[in-house]
Protein backbone atom coordinates (compact mmCIF):
# COMPACT_ATOMS: atom_id res chain seq x y z
CA UNK A 1 0.00 0.00 0.00
CA UNK A 2 1.56 3.77 -1.07
CA UNK A 3 2.57 5.46 2.11
CA UNK A 4 3.42 8.66 0.38
CA UNK A 5 6.68 10.58 0.16
CA UNK A 6 9.09 9.32 2.09
CA UNK A 7 10.60 12.58 4.73
CA UNK A 8 13.98 12.69 3.44
CA UNK A 9 12.66 13.16 0.29
CA UNK A 10 11.20 16.08 0.82
CA UNK A 11 13.32 17.73 3.39
CA UNK A 12 16.69 16.99 0.82
CA UNK A 13 14.57 19.28 -1.29
CA UNK A 14 14.89 22.02 1.29
CA UNK A 15 12.78 25.10 0.96
CA UNK A 16 13.11 27.17 -2.79
CA UNK A 17 13.15 30.81 -2.90
CA UNK A 18 10.72 32.95 -4.72
CA UNK A 19 13.83 34.83 -6.90
CA UNK A 20 14.94 31.37 -7.77
CA UNK A 21 11.94 29.84 -9.16
CA UNK A 22 11.01 33.13 -11.08
CA UNK A 23 14.54 33.45 -12.22
CA UNK A 24 14.34 30.23 -13.94
CA UNK A 25 11.02 30.75 -15.00
CA UNK A 26 12.05 34.16 -16.50
CA UNK A 27 15.01 32.48 -18.38
CA UNK A 28 12.93 29.65 -19.67
CA UNK A 29 10.13 31.82 -20.58
CA UNK A 30 12.72 33.89 -22.62
CA UNK A 31 14.28 31.21 -24.55
CA UNK A 32 10.83 29.59 -25.54
CA UNK A 33 9.84 33.16 -27.06
CA UNK A 34 13.35 33.65 -28.94
CA UNK A 35 13.71 30.08 -29.94
CA UNK A 36 10.45 29.75 -30.86
CA UNK A 37 9.32 32.76 -32.66
CA UNK A 38 5.69 32.10 -33.02
CA UNK A 39 3.79 33.54 -31.27
CA UNK A 40 0.12 32.38 -32.24
CA UNK A 41 -2.02 31.63 -29.08
CA UNK A 42 -1.92 27.84 -29.42
CA UNK A 43 1.71 27.46 -29.80
CA UNK A 44 1.85 30.13 -26.47
CA UNK A 45 -0.15 28.07 -24.52
CA UNK A 46 2.00 25.22 -25.26
CA UNK A 47 5.29 27.63 -24.21
CA UNK A 48 3.58 28.31 -21.16
CA UNK A 49 2.82 24.36 -20.48
CA UNK A 50 6.65 23.50 -21.44
CA UNK A 51 7.60 26.21 -19.14
CA UNK A 52 5.65 24.99 -16.00
CA UNK A 53 6.16 21.32 -16.90
CA UNK A 54 10.39 22.22 -17.15
CA UNK A 55 10.49 24.48 -13.52
CA UNK A 56 8.69 21.66 -11.58
CA UNK A 57 10.95 18.75 -12.78
CA UNK A 58 13.75 21.60 -12.15
CA UNK A 59 12.42 21.52 -8.66
CA UNK A 60 11.75 17.68 -8.61
CA UNK A 61 15.12 17.00 -9.76
CA UNK A 62 16.78 19.14 -6.66
CA UNK A 63 17.98 21.36 -9.44
CA UNK A 64 17.85 24.57 -7.29
CA UNK A 65 19.93 22.55 -4.28
CA UNK A 66 23.27 23.52 -6.68
CA UNK A 67 22.39 27.56 -7.36
CA UNK A 68 24.26 27.95 -4.13
CA UNK A 69 27.93 28.09 -5.94
CA UNK A 70 26.69 28.99 -9.65
CA UNK A 71 27.45 32.88 -9.33
CA UNK A 72 30.78 31.69 -8.68
CA UNK A 73 31.20 28.77 -11.20
CA UNK A 74 29.91 31.52 -13.66
CA UNK A 75 32.83 34.02 -13.58
CA UNK A 76 35.54 30.98 -15.14
CA UNK A 77 32.80 29.15 -17.37
CA UNK A 78 33.57 32.10 -20.14
CA UNK A 79 37.68 31.24 -19.82
CA UNK A 80 36.92 27.32 -20.03
CA UNK A 81 34.30 27.76 -23.15
CA UNK A 82 37.03 29.09 -24.93
CA UNK A 83 39.64 26.31 -24.16
CA UNK A 84 37.29 24.31 -24.90
CA UNK A 85 36.62 25.59 -28.48
CA UNK A 86 40.13 25.92 -28.90
CA UNK A 87 40.28 22.14 -28.00
CA UNK A 88 37.21 21.23 -30.46
CA UNK A 89 38.70 23.20 -33.26
CA UNK A 90 42.48 21.02 -32.97
CA UNK A 91 40.61 17.84 -32.47
CA UNK A 92 38.52 18.70 -35.49
CA UNK A 93 41.29 19.34 -37.79
CA UNK A 94 42.88 15.87 -35.87
CA UNK A 95 40.03 13.91 -37.20
CA UNK A 96 39.71 15.60 -40.48
CA UNK A 97 43.49 14.94 -41.27
CA UNK A 98 42.93 10.94 -40.18
CA UNK A 99 39.80 10.45 -42.31
CA UNK A 100 41.37 12.26 -45.78
CA UNK A 101 44.62 9.85 -44.47
CA UNK A 102 44.44 7.18 -47.39
CA UNK A 103 46.09 4.59 -45.02
CA UNK A 104 43.01 5.84 -42.41
CA UNK A 105 45.49 5.69 -39.48
CA UNK A 106 42.83 4.68 -36.44
CA UNK A 107 43.98 2.93 -33.75
CA UNK A 108 40.53 2.97 -31.59
CA UNK A 109 40.98 2.47 -27.28
CA UNK A 110 39.47 3.24 -24.31
CA UNK A 111 40.82 5.22 -21.30
CA UNK A 112 39.48 5.70 -18.26
CA UNK A 113 39.76 8.72 -16.45
CA UNK A 114 39.61 9.42 -12.75
CA UNK A 115 38.28 12.67 -11.63
CA UNK A 116 38.32 12.39 -8.09
CA UNK A 117 35.04 13.28 -7.03
CA UNK A 118 31.45 11.92 -6.51
CA UNK A 119 30.11 15.58 -7.06
CA UNK A 120 27.50 15.28 -10.48
CA UNK A 121 28.28 18.48 -11.95
CA UNK A 122 31.77 18.41 -13.03
CA UNK A 123 31.48 14.41 -13.93
CA UNK A 124 28.54 15.99 -16.23
CA UNK A 125 30.94 18.83 -17.65
CA UNK A 126 33.62 16.65 -18.46
CA UNK A 127 31.71 13.75 -20.22
CA UNK A 128 30.41 16.47 -22.54
CA UNK A 129 33.12 18.45 -22.78
CA UNK A 130 34.88 15.27 -24.05
CA UNK A 131 32.09 14.06 -26.34
CA UNK A 132 31.53 17.78 -27.88
CA UNK A 133 35.44 17.08 -29.01
CA UNK A 134 35.65 14.66 -32.35
CA UNK A 135 37.63 11.28 -31.74
CA UNK A 136 36.07 11.21 -28.43
CA UNK A 137 32.80 9.46 -26.77
CA UNK A 138 32.22 8.79 -23.01
CA UNK A 139 31.24 5.98 -23.14
CA UNK A 140 30.04 5.58 -18.89
CA UNK A 141 30.34 8.10 -16.05
CA UNK A 142 30.64 5.44 -12.70
CA UNK A 143 31.60 7.39 -9.06
CA UNK A 144 34.24 9.98 -11.13
CA UNK A 145 35.35 7.73 -12.89
CA UNK A 146 34.64 7.86 -16.96
CA UNK A 147 35.32 5.63 -19.88
CA UNK A 148 36.19 7.27 -22.85
CA UNK A 149 36.09 5.83 -26.46
CA UNK A 150 39.48 7.68 -28.84
CA UNK A 151 39.68 7.18 -32.19
CA UNK A 152 43.76 6.72 -31.68
CA UNK A 153 46.13 5.61 -29.04
CA UNK A 154 47.87 9.14 -29.29
CA UNK A 155 44.34 10.90 -28.76
CA UNK A 156 43.81 8.34 -25.34
CA UNK A 157 47.53 9.33 -24.55
CA UNK A 158 46.41 12.73 -24.71
CA UNK A 159 43.72 12.42 -22.77
CA UNK A 160 45.60 10.56 -19.92
CA UNK A 161 47.82 13.10 -19.25
CA UNK A 162 44.68 14.92 -17.75
CA UNK A 163 44.19 18.76 -18.61
CA UNK A 164 40.68 19.07 -19.32
CA UNK A 165 40.42 17.12 -15.86
CA UNK A 166 42.54 19.19 -14.30
CA UNK A 167 40.46 22.45 -15.87
CA UNK A 168 37.12 20.61 -14.91
CA UNK A 169 38.42 20.27 -11.43
CA UNK A 170 39.52 23.71 -11.50
CA UNK A 171 35.58 25.10 -12.14
CA UNK A 172 34.36 22.52 -9.44
CA UNK A 173 36.85 23.94 -6.78
CA UNK A 174 35.33 27.37 -7.94
CA UNK A 175 32.46 26.49 -6.15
Amino acid sequence: MYQGPKAGFQASRGSVSVTALGSLTLVFVAAWLLWSGIYKPLVLALGVVSVVLSVYLAYRMNFFSHLAGLPRLMWRLPGFWLWLLKDIVKSSWEVARIVLSPSLPISPTTVLLDLNTSEELPQVILGNAITLSPGTVTLDIDDGRLLVHCITRAGAENMSRGELVQRVTRLEQSQ
